[in-house]
């Protein structure tokens, strides 16, 4: 009996630890640009650099209020690490009308898609919005959080700075 308890402790910590240190590719996943053609996520890139991948909705405020306070920065960040930051709206189709006026009135310079069967967000595992990504320039996810807080994109931009460097996350 103690050996199987030991076994399987030793399992899970294996199972924890290779876990935490797998990077996970960018899913293949079929989204609408905001002109309403198809874009496969497999062809996202920034030349090897990184990227952050948003999601969010035009009926959640947390949402709305981080990509507004990262637009306020994003300039900054495109010159000092050369990110490229991907918002991907989980509005259905009922709302996904929204998406355009919002984004054209806030005058975001970000890649913006529409996920409406919500196919992306399930290959991520997104339970809520908002849900950041950061994907170095191998198309690998690094780091993610979910939620949003005044300063959270302080976090953000600490950890994309680092990746920028070529540090590990």
């Amino acid at each position: 009996m103690k050996k199987l308890a030991l076994l399987s402790i030793l399992t899970l910590t294996s199972f924890i630890l290779f876990s935490q240190t797998e990077k996970r590719l960018i899913p293949s996943a079929t989204l609408k640009n905001m002109e309403g053609a198809n874009v496969n996520t497999s062809d996202f890139n920034n030349d090897g650099k990184p990227m952050i991948i948003n999601f969010w909705a035009t009926w959640c405020s947390p949402c709305k209020r981080e990509l507004n306070n990262i637009a306020e920065v994003y300039g900054d960040w495109v010159k000092t690490t050369g990110v490229k930051l991907i918002a991907v709206s989980i509005d259905d189709a009922r709302n996904a009308g929204k998406v355009a006026p919002y984004v054209n009135g806030k005058a975001w310079e970000y890649e913006v898609y529409i996920d409406s069967n919500q196919d992306f967000k399930r290959a991520l595992n997104v339970n809520n919005v908002p849900h950041t990504f950061l994907v170095n320039g191998k198309g690998e996810i690094v780091w993610q959080h979910n939620s949003y807080l005044e300063g959270d994109e302080d976090e953000l931009y600490e950890a994309l700075k680092k990746l920028a460097a070529g540090e590990d996350l």
